[in-house]
């Protein structure tokens, strides 16, 4: 369903217009309110699909009217998106723990507004398609785990990851395995300068990406409520429902999932490892081929040396001996000038000869370089 409807809820009036203004151009329903309380009594009653909410409100914050929101099953489906004059990691980190989908800081520019509404509205478009997949992905999931025990998924995990190639694969492959532990989760894999994102529900929301891009670098684990997050060099994993009820079951489902994590990265690791062998392979076979093209070339400028060199020698010869004769040379000159001839001759064969060594060397090279392209392939 395409974003119709939106509550703005502020204590300050002068901020509500603003709002309205910025978004009379767009076809939105809109609706305000000017404190928690008020937001609470109309929410039901006009079913907004996102929410603007003030966090720093008289009374009641917007912390709190987000908590009574997503803690009721009827109200819990609808964006939240905080709008706050801080932006601090734990203020955005404090507004995911209570259930919100967004943050914005004031003062914002209207293209901001507009972008971050407009993708909150593609998101809608996308949930509606995505529920019936993720309710038959659960399904599954829980009748999985029926019948197979925490190590037995592992294991069967473990079994099935090393044959994967593809980084998407890899990110579903994860999603299943923790789903059948009863886990919804974000993925954030960074590859190739690139961050690429999975979800359960098929898309991750921009406060997740943010804290993501936030933490990756600050720590292996980071608990909030019922959430974890953990991070390695190329992946890092949101865990969205942690079962905080059990505090045992919590601490082996834990360490359940910082193994899983591990062998993904290993695995991720493998898969772009290949990828950049096989880019080196075909930049050698390139090579290969470029220095198999240049040898070729020497050995004909080569060949073509000798010839002409022999066709010199060959007819110079055959002057030499029609016209020595009729020159009037006494016998110690024509042996004097058959010699010289002779001697010239025994240093093209030499040369010859280090020629046939120059192909002999090029030949093994090249021998060479092919061997070692199959033994790399």
């Amino acid at each position: 369903m395409a974003l119709q409807r939106i509550l703005a809820v502020d204590d300050e009036p002068f901020n509500l217009e603003i709002i309205e203004e910025i978004l009379e151009d767009l076809d939105f329903e809109i609706m305000t309110a000017i404190s928690g309380q008020e937001c609470l009594e109309v929410v039901e009653s006009f079913d907004p699909q996102v929410i603007l909410l003030d966090v720093s409100m008289p009374q009641m914050s917007g912390y709190e009217v987000c908590r009574e929101i997503k803690a009721n099953p009827n109200l819990q489906h609808i964006i939240v998106m905080f709008v706050s004059a801080r932006g601090s990691v734990e203020e955005r980190m404090e507004g995911y723990s209570v259930g919100a989908e967004d943050y914005i800081v004031k003062p914002f520019g209207h293209s901001e507004l507009k972008a971050k509404l407009l993708h909150l509205g593609q998101m809608l478009l996308e949930k509606d398609i995505l529920e019936q997949q993720v309710e038959d992905a659960t399904t599954t999931a829980f009748s999985a785990m029926a019948t197979s025990s925490e190590m037995g998924q592992i294991v069967n995990f473990v079994e099935q990851v090393g044959n994967i190639q593809d980084v998407s694969e890899l990110a579903n492959a994860l999603i299943s395995c923790l789903a059948n532990f009863g886990l919804s989760c974000n993925i954030e894999m960074r590859v190739s300068g690139e961050r690429q994102h999975f979800a359960s529900t098929g898309l991750c929301s921009p406060i997740v990406m943010e804290l993501f891009e936030i933490l990756h670098s600050k720590g292996r684990l980071h608990e909030f409520t019922n959430r974890i997050l953990v991070n390695y060099e190329l992946l890092s994993v949101l865990i969205l429902n942690m079962p905080s009820e059990d505090p045992d079951k919590h601490g082996r489902i834990r360490d359940h999932i910082c193994f899983i994590v591990s062998v993904t990265e290993q695995q991720l690791l493998s898969i772009l490892t290949k990828d950049t062998l096989i880019n080196q392979q075909r930049e050698l076979n390139g090579a290969i081929k470029t220095i198999h093209s240049k040898f070729s070339g020497l050995l004909s400028m080569l060949n073509n040396n000798r010839s002409q060199n022999e066709a010199i020698f060959k007819r110079l010869q055959e002057l030499f001996e029609s016209r020595i004769p009729s020159m009037g040379l006494d016998e110690d000159q024509e042996v004097f000038i058959f010699t010289h001839i002779d001697e010239a001759i025994q240093s093209s064969v030499a040369r010859e000869e280090a020629i046939a060594q120059v192909k002999e060397a090029f030949a093994e090279i090249e021998h060479d370089l092919c061997t070692l392209t199959r033994d790399d392939s």
